[in-house]
């Protein structure tokens, strides 16, 4: 499994509507992707327009290839990349260690 974690930052007093578009992005357009197992959304507390976006994927190239480079990419940034001060720094990670909860 790989781990997708993108590091967003919002247009400032967006945040109730950007909270409302990516839950819509989430749920009716990236988990139609293949191997797309799940999803997590947080918001900082110290920064309230900063949030961390993780999505675990079967594969890599679930994520780059049949996600980035398919048609459900642009159905999802034409919900969420309207909020975006920035582009989001993306980096990718796989399982070290995990505490057995």
């Amino acid at each position: 499994m790989v781990l997708e974690i993108a590091d967003i930052r919002i247009q400032p007093g967006k945040n109730a509507e950007f909270e409302a578009a990516i839950q819509r992005g989430l749920s009716t357009v990236a988990s139609r992707a293949q191997g797309m197992q799940g999803y997590k959304v947080n918001k900082c507390i110290e920064s309230p327009e900063r949030y961390v976006l993780q999505i675990f994927w079967n594969t890599l190239e679930d994520h780059t290839v049949g996600f980035r480079q398919g048609t459900l990419f642009a159905e999802w940034r034409a919900i969420v990349g309207p909020f975006f001060a920035q582009p989001p720094l993306v980096e990718h990670f796989t399982l070290v260690a995990k505490s057995e909860e």
